[in-house]
């Protein structure tokens, strides 16, 4: 039987992990799963039921509970409903932050994400990918920017959707962000030892892809006998 391949990337927010995730997938023929979409999925649902950010068993058995799918078109479906729109708005990303810093809530999506992976070949994206969701994936890469790069990614990511925006804000919450990511206990981020170091800093999205799609293919005798 063909082979199964996971491709794990992990980096900081505004790396250009989602785009770059999502491209490679279309390229591979492979399943696009991004895990930050599940736990905007669970803040989203938590701020709708009134659960506070405090209350750690109740977000954990959201977290349970959480029918969530991510289909081959992009969607969100949060327990039947299409909330891709809605998690993507400003204030979900400092709400999915908290959220995947308490121990019960990573456990509980770790598990949805892992059953995931493990029926398709998948590009699976976020901050503990190649650490603790799939240490044994394929291909590891973590994707970095500098952090005003990153930040400037972010205003324009916004901008295009309607959402205005000012740089310094944007680079503030990115710094919180990534001590909050790289401090919390379970799961910190931080790159797998046998991960691809790459900085896009100054490179396009045309370049990163070519370069993420040359390690793959390097690490997987150019993609065949591969099972999708």
């Amino acid at each position: 039987m063909a082979k199964r391949i996971t491709v794990a990337i992990d980096g900081p927010a505004g790396a250009g992990k989602s785009t770059l995730a999502r491209r490679l997938a279309a390229r591979l023929g492979f399943l696009y799963i991004d895990t930050g979409a599940m736990y905007r999925a669970v803040a989203l649902w938590a701020g709708r039921a009134g659960v506070s950010w405090d209350d750690r068993s109740g977000l954990e058995q959201l977290a349970l509970q959480a029918d969530i799918e991510l289909t081959p078109e992009g969607l969100v479906v949060l327990n039947g409903e299409d909330v891709s729109a809605a998690i993507r708005q400003p204030e979900m990303s400092h709400a999915a932050s908290v959220v995947s810093a308490i121990p019960g809530v990573r456990r509980a999506l770790v598990i949805k994400q892992q059953r995931m992976g493990e029926a398709n070949s998948c590009v699976m994206e976020g901050r503990d990918i190649g650490t603790v969701v799939f240490p044994e994936a394929e291909v590891k890469i973590y994707l970095d920017a500098s952090p005003e790069e990153r930040a400037r990614r972010r205003v324009k990511e916004l901008e295009t959707r309607g959402i205005a925006a000012r740089l310094d804000e944007v680079f503030e919450e990115m710094k919180q962000r990534d001590e909050r990511d790289s401090t919390r206990p379970d799961s910190p981020l931080r790159q797998a030892p046998d991960a691809i170091y790459i900085d896009s800093s100054g490179l396009d999205e045309n370049q990163v892809e070519e370069a993420l799609l040359r390690i793959v293919r390097e690490r997987t005798s150019n993609g065949k006998e591969v099972q999708r």
